[in-house]
């Protein structure tokens, strides 16, 4: 079994009464997360009711509060109980609905999944305000995934995934090749578990199609897919570029309206991540060309026809695309919000953090540095703006600097949580 390191939090919010509520892309692991819970209830003697609303069978109960409320009382009479329900996107105006439940204030404690839908992100936040906490499960992170693969050795039970810090500073050569395995096979769990190159293949091509057909068709009510499919291979082959809105429209022969909402859609659904400009003045931000990373790496290569080969020309991008993902997961619970700079005359920083009370630079370099290297864009930055640190992030190298006035800390790939303390 992967352990995740959310479940310590989802099993503290057990003690709450408000809906534990779990989020995430498909097929990322909130059932199997569920489950765990649900088993470990159990075996303490609580009563427990388990439905998915993908199941046939138990689609009829949530016809109505009262049909629901009905099933519920016949499992567990009056008495507490923990209700697990799955899938709950399927089920329309799922937030009055739950709202409803939550506010009779009955006896039993609600454990709530989803994939990421309109549903889930805009309505549900509108109808249980403070009644809800949300969760947001994403595919294994790298911290997850090289415990994973080093069968727990080096964490000890209980003790956070930063545990691996010790690991990751002996076995520097054996965490490069998880950082390659995991940048061309991403972090789904059933890729992860797969033991051959066929069988993550074919993992990998079930969830993309599974994505494609029982969420994008449903969302954006279309028969066809292909420019859909189209601009996701677009996407994927220009990770950490500039994306403009008219040339993907002239590319795929749709309309810039159709482009944004497409976009929009693939954000609510947990496969790209959008990032913008970084400006003194915040309304360019939000005019200005925008980035898109993909959640998982797998996913965009797939997308790509590289899955499993990184290609050569690409792999720098991925990487990039890795270290933003490690920074956004540090940072969720977070006010800070990551954007990007670059200028007219083409100098450019890969990453800002604006924490509102300062701005911290980031470079990314795919390499083995041996000594200390510091490009032109970067001291441009660090002359324009006169931030006190800054950070570049390579696949060895640890060491500390000045340059333009700022302590400039080069750090590996698998110590991106050194940044997040500093904020």
């Amino acid at each position: 079994m992967i352990r995740r390191s959310l479940l310590n939090q989802l099993r503290e919010h057990l003690l709450s009464p408000e809906i534990t509520f779990i989020v995430g892309p498909r097929q990322a692991g909130k059932t199997t997360l569920m489950e765990i819970l649900r088993d470990e209830l159990v075996e303490k003697g609580e009563k427990t009711l388990f439905l998915n609303l993908d199941f046939n069978a138990d689609r009829p109960f949530f016809d109505s509060q009262e049909k629901l409320l009905q099933r519920i009382s016949y499992e567990m009479g009056e008495d507490k109980g923990y209700v697990f329900i799955d899938e709950i996107q399927r089920k329309e105006d799922a937030g009055l609905f739950l709202k409803g439940l939550y506010d009779m204030k009955l006896p039993y404690k609600f454990i709530v999944s989803g994939s990421g839908s309109i549903e889930l992100k805009e309505k549900i936040h509108e109808s249980l305000p403070g009644r809800k906490k949300l969760f947001e499960l994403t595919t294994l992170t790298f911290e997850e995934f090289v415990a994973y693969k080093t069968d727990y050795k080096h964490i000890k039970e209980g003790e956070s995934f930063a545990g691996l810090a010790i690991f990751f500073d002996l076995f520097k050569e054996l965490a490069q090749q998880y950082l390659e395995e995991y940048l061309n096979f991403g972090g789904y769990p059933k890729v992860v578990l797969a033991k051959t190159y066929e069988e993550k293949r074919a993992a990998i091509a079930d969830i993309y199609q599974s994505f494609l057909e029982k969420d994008m068709s449903i969302l954006l009510n279309i028969q066809k897919t292909e420019s859909l499919t189209a601009l996701l291979r677009v996407l994927a082959s220009q990770i950490g570029n500039l994306v403009n809105l008219a040339e993907l429209s002239n590319t795929l022969g749709i309309s810039v309206q159709t482009v944004k909402d497409y976009l929009w859609y693939l954000e609510k659904t947990y496969i790209i991540s959008k990032v913008t400009p970084y400006f003194k003045n915040t309304r360019k931000e939000i005019t200005k060309s925008p980035i898109y990373y993909f959640v998982d790496l797998g996913l965009r290569n797939f997308a790509a026809n590289q899955f499993g080969h990184g290609a050569f020309d690409t792999t720098g991008f991925l990487f990039e695309n890795f270290v933003f993902n490690n920074l956004k997961g540090h940072l969720k619970l977070t006010p800070t919000s990551i954007h990007f700079w670059r200028t007219k005359d083409r100098a450019e920083v890969d990453f800002i953090l604006n924490t509102s009370r300062e701005i911290i630079p980031i470079e990314v370099k795919y390499t083995k540095l041996k000594e200390p290297e510091i490009s032109r864009s970067f001291r441009s930055f660090l002359t324009k703006y006169k931030v006190p640190k800054a950070f570049i992030v390579n696949l060895s190298l640890i060491q500390e600097v000045i340059a333009e006035g700022a302590k400039v800390y080069f750090i590996p790939f698998f110590n991106t949580q050194i940044i997040t303390k500093k904020v």
